[in-house]
């Protein structure tokens, strides 16, 4: 993409404002910039809970680690889960530049507990309260099958320390081994699947996942040098 990077913010973010007031207050429109690894540009952020300088979603930093970007120019109606529990519809269209390279993300989230609320609330006016608890039941709308059932769901964090602590919580919860008795495999191993994730791209992770196995940061990126030294070798011809 030709402009500088804050050129490109700069055009983006007037279109996140339209884009908000056009949808309205159920749909979350949020701008990532990708280096900076942080949203610089958000209209309701109600609907997630967050705000300018929240880092990427969890889904978005896979997708980032992972270069998925490359074979596809968005990503549609996948499973999202609000701050305070709510389960949205999300949808990301990636921002590339002339190389293919991702620079940016605009990403939709839609919240409609609101219209499945009106509907319960319009059944019950029709019938009395215990026949609609019976007999009507109203259901968010499933997801496409092929998407559903592919796994895909992201968590939204409103700030980096949140984003890593999910991370590790959810990768230790694989091991079943508390984080004082893991041998140096099985530490090597954490920081893989969290190298998978897309963690370490945000600043001060590798900080904080060190405390956490209880070893230094120059041991963390021993840990790393290796880890990428075996992708690189994958990744070679022949």
């Amino acid at each position: 993409m030709g402009p500088a990077t804050n050129e490109w913010v700069r055009y983006y973010s007037a279109l996140i404002e339209f884009m908000g007031l056009a949808l309205g207050p159920d749909y979350e429109i949020a701008l990532h910039d990708v280096k900076r690894k942080q949203i610089v540009a958000i209209a309701n952020g109600h609907v997630s809970g967050r705000s300018i300088g929240a880092p990427p979603t969890s889904l978005a930093m896979q997708i980032i680690a992972e270069k998925s970007y490359l074979s596809q120019s968005w990503k549609l109606n996948y499973r999202g889960v609000s701050e305070d529990g709510k389960v949205l519809r999300c949808s990301t269209f990636f921002i590339k530049d002339e190389r293919g390279e991702l620079v940016g993300m605009i990403c939709i989230n839609f919240d409609d507990s609101r219209y499945r609320e009106l509907s319960e609330k319009v059944f019950a006016l029709c019938h009395p309260n215990d026949y609609v608890s019976r007999n009507i039941s109203i259901q968010q709308a499933p997801l496409p099958l092929t998407l559903a059932e592919s796994g895909d769901q992201e968590t939204f964090y409103n700030s980096i320390a949140a984003a890593t602590d999910d991370a590790f919580r959810a990768v230790m919860n694989t091991t079943g081994v508390s984080s004082d008795r893991l041998t140096q495999g099985e530490k090597l191993r954490i920081i893989q699947l969290l190298d998978e994730r897309g963690v370490f791209m945000l600043k001060g992770a590798t900080q904080a996942v060190a405390q956490r196995l209880s070893c230094s940061q120059a041991t963390m990126y021993r840990y790393l040098s290796k880890i990428n030294q075996e992708k690189a070798a994958k990744t070679e011809p022949g």
